[in-house]
């Protein structure tokens, strides 16, 4: 496939993509003298209107996108975005909202970001939640920065956070962040919890566990209860990751479970865009003990019904974003969460639950299941059938692009080598996983009787094949013009 060349290398002295009227008033050449201006800028691409749209146009081509295809990430839930979520976020009230606004001129503004934090309390089952931290990563950081906070002000502050193996990979960077080492806690035969490794580990040193419910083999922890009353025991915490709660809405909520902390991520579960669609959300809830300590500013009613920003919390951990987290991706999962109410959430879990499911069972014998444990919303084989004929996860992966869909998690958890983690959400159709499943056992087949032409996908992409590791090491994060040859001096 022949490159199609950037903006910068069609430039040409003179071209312009806009015209300006002349000025109808007196120019007044100090108003911008200390302004870099268009001259000023060395490099600068000269283009005209019709080759910058198709530059822009032919980027916007070479991303994949859930608007396009199947987008089967595991523990992600890359699921589909309502176009009207996105409409009534951009509704002026909202999209223009200065966050500096008096309390008075917002009210209904902060009904939305306080319904929002009721409801999410309603489908958990805790006591109370803050909306501010911007993703999943800094709500894990938050929840465990709140059972810091009430550890140290009882004078016990502890020095470990146990983890168990099959828990999200961002889990350990929080625990550490927050001051805490690390301790990793085996799992068993069935992909989930072992218990018994977790009594040997737990004493008076256990700041909290931190668990993923469904964990990321997509196994519900069927023990949960019984793991929370151990960790309890020795005053310790139950902190949960909620990035699978697409599997348990509506069906049961971490707080009935006797969860303390747990974030959800509105960028997953709750349908706003994820990834480079961002931005995220990570709302934290919490068990009422861990409420005095929940980030300022907390929303509160006054007596007349009018809702604040309520500062004098002195027992909060502070500020742990700007304003008040990121207000129109809440004004999406709200959308969300009242146009499915209480049966559509529901349905959202049992649907892809289903859809895993089904994708399960058709591949079953093609690709290497480690667990044979039911699972919920998303499941994870490996390439360990493949490798018999020299084929791994990763050219799977790129084969399938090829396909139209984008790969699968790869090679995550690490306690299963060569993992595709693969999770449907329930906005696929029944017509597109079957698609997928036809892929899936070509690639199989191609992988026995010409594993090469897997080695050498994708073959149909706009880019072929990186060198990944050259790629991390020497990125190259901005175009430069290639350096010309200087003349030689024939003298």
């Amino acid at each position: 496939m022949i490159r199609e060349p950037l903006i910068f290398e069609i430039s040409d002295e003179g071209k312009r993509a806009y015209a300006l009227p002349k000025l109808d008033i007196p120019e007044k050449k100090d108003v911008l003298q200390d302004v870099r201006t268009r001259k000023d800028i060395e490099g600068f691409p000269q283009v005209s209107e019709i080759e910058i749209v198709r530059h822009f146009t032919r980027l916007s081509q070479t991303n994949f996108c859930i608007d396009i295809g199947f987008y089967p990430l595991g523990s992600c839930t890359m699921k589909y975005n309502p176009k009207i979520n996105e409409k009534i976020a951009s509704f002026p009230g909202f999209s223009h909202s200065h966050p500096f606004s008096p309390e008075e001129l917002v009210q209904g503004n902060l009904e939305i970001l306080k319904t929002t934090e009721e409801l999410l309390s309603e489908i958990t089952g805790m006591d109370a939640f803050t909306l501010q931290p911007s993703a999943g990563a800094q709500g894990e950081l938050v929840g465990m920065m709140l059972i810091r906070a009430y550890l140290e002000e009882k004078g016990d502050p502890r020095k470990i956070v146990l983890i168990p193996d099959s828990a999200h990979g961002t889990n350990p960077s929080s625990a550490h962040l927050s001051g805490y080492r690390v301790q990793e806690i085996k799992s068993n035969e069935q992909g989930t919890v072992d218990v018994e490794d977790l009594v040997r580990a737990m004493n008076d040193d256990v700041a909290a566990l931190m668990i993923t419910n469904p964990n990321t083999l997509g196994i519900f922890e069927s023990d949960i209860k019984k793991i929370c009353a151990i960790v309890h025991e020795k005053s310790g915490f139950v902190y949960m990751d909620g990035a699978n709660m697409n599997a348990l809405l509506g069906e049961c909520r971490p707080g009935d479970m006797d969860v303390d902390v747990i974030h959800l991520n509105l960028h997953k579960t709750f349908s706003t865009p994820h990834g480079g669609g961002g931005p995220g959300s990570g709302p934290v809830g919490v068990k009422k003990v861990l409420d005095p300590y929940l980030p300022i500013p907390v929303i509160e009613r006054r007596k007349d019904s009018s809702l604040y920003f309520n500062l004098d919390r002195p027992k909060s951990i502070g500020r742990v974003q700007s304003f008040y987290g990121n207000f129109l991706v809440v004004v999406k999962a709200l959308a969300y969460i009242l146009s499915l109410g209480p049966n559509g959430l529901k349905e959202v879990a049992e649907i892809a639950v289903l859809n895993a499911n089904y994708l399960r069972k058709s591949l079953e014998g093609e690709y290497h299941l480690k667990y044979k444990t039911p699972t919920l919303h998303e499941c994870v084989f490996s390439d360990k059938f493949q490798k018999e004929h020299g084929v791994q996860n990763i050219d799977i992966a790129k084969r399938l692009i090829d396909f139209g869909v984008h790969p699968p998690t790869m090679s995550f958890p690490l306690i299963v080598h060569g993992a595709l983690m693969i999770e449907p959400t329930e906005t696929e159709s029944k017509k597109d996983l079957d698609l997928f499943i036809e892929a899936m056992k070509r690639i199989s087949k191609e992988a026995q009787e010409n594993p090469e032409v897997l080695k050498e996908a994708p073959h149909t992409s706009y880019m072929r094949r990186l060198d990944e590791t050259k790629a991390a090491r020497e990125s190259v994060l901005r175009w430069r013009p290639e350096e010309k040859e200087a003349p030689q001096n024939k003298e």
